[in-house]
C-alpha cells in the first residue's frame, strides 16, 4: 500500500510540476534575462493557473493505471528488438495522461530546440519532420493498441465496462471514444504542464540547456512556451494529434 500511493515522490512532483513555476520559487530557474518576462507573465496568468489546478487534483486523484511518474526520452532504452524503461522511483497509480504526455512534451521541447543547434552544415529540417512524425506515431499507436486491448478484454470480470450494459458495438464504440478524448486532453495537459517545468522551473532538458548561445537558447525556449500555454488552456478543442502538429508548426513559423 505505501508503495502503491509513493507519497513522497509524488509530493515532489506536485510540487515542482504544478506548484513552483507558478509562484516565486528557490528552485526555478530559466535563461535570464531573457526570459524574466516570461516566467513573470505565467507566475500572472490566472487563467493558467485555474487549469493547472484541475491538472493537479486529477495527478492526485485518478489512479487509472500504474504509471511511471517521470517518463521522458532519457528514461526509454531500445534497440531494434526491444524496448526498455529504466529509472521508475516515481511510479505509482496515476492519469495515464501523464506518463503520456510527460513523454510528447519531451518530444516537443526537442523540436523546438533543433533551430538552436541548426548550423550551416546541419539546418535539422529532416530531424525535426522526424520528431513531428513520432509525435503523431506515438499518440496513434498508443490508442490503437489501448482499444484493441480494450476490445480483447471486453468480456473479461472485473470490467469498469460490463458487457451486461455495453452490450452492443455502437454503444461500445460510443463509450470508448469518450474515454480516449478525456484521455488525449489530459495528455495535452500533462504534457504541456512538463513543458512549462522543464524552462521556467527546477531540471531542464539538455536539448535546451546544450544551447550555448542564451539569446538564441531564449528564443527557442519562448516558442514552446507559447505551445505550452496554449495546449494548456485550449486543449479541449483539440480533437487529434494531427491538429497538435499543425500548431506546433504554427508556433514555429
Amino acid at each position: 500500500t505505501e508503495f502503491c500511493a509513493n507519497v513522497e515522490m509524488c509530493r515532489l512532483t506536485e510540487q515542482v510540476v504544478f506548484s513552483d513555476p507558478y509562484k516565486v520559487s528557490q528552485h526555478n530557474h530559466w535563461t535570464s534575462p531573457y526570459l524574466d518576462n516570461d516566467a513573470e507573465a505565467i507566475r500572472n496568468d490566472n487563467a493558467l493557473k485555474a487549469e493547472v489546478a484541475e491538472l493537479k487534483s486529477k495527478f492526485c486523484e485518478r489512479g487509472q493505471a500504474l504509471i511511471h511518474g517521470d517518463l521522458h526520452t532519457s528514461s526509454i532504452m531500445l534497440t531494434q528488438e526491444s524496448t526498455r524503461v529504466i529509472d521508475s522511483e516515481f511510479a505509482f497509480y496515476g492519469p495515464m495522461g501523464f506518463d503520456v504526455g510527460a513523454f510528447l512534451g519531451n518530444l516537443i521541447l526537442a523540436y523546438f530546440a533543433q533551430d538552436g543547434h541548426a548550423d550551416g552544415v546541419n539546418d535539422r529540417k529532416k530531424y525535426k519532420e522526424w520528431i513531428l512524425k513520432t509525435i503523431e506515431d506515438t499518440w496513434n499507436l498508443f490508442q490503437k493498441k489501448f482499444t484493441a486491448l480494450w476490445n480483447k478484454h471486453k468480456d473479461g470480470s472485473g470490467e469498469a465496462y460490463l458487457p451486461a450494459i455495453y452490450n452492443n458495438p455502437e454503444l461500445l464504440h460510443l463509450v470508448q471514444n469518450k474515454y480516449i478524448e478525456d484521455l488525449f486532453h489530459d495528455t495535452l495537459g500533462f504534457g504541456a504542464a512538463k513543458m512549462i517545468r522543464r524552462i521556467v522551473g527546477v531540471a531542464h532538458v539538455e536539448d535546451f540547456e546544450s544551447i550555448s548561445d542564451a539569446s538564441k537558447r531564449a528564443k527557442c525556449e519562448r516558442r514552446a512556451l507559447e505551445l505550452a500555454k496554449l495546449l494548456l488552456k485550449e486543449r479541449r478543442k483539440f480533437q487529434d494529434i494531427a491538429e497538435i502538429v499543425v500548431a506546433i508548426r504554427q508556433v514555429q513559423e
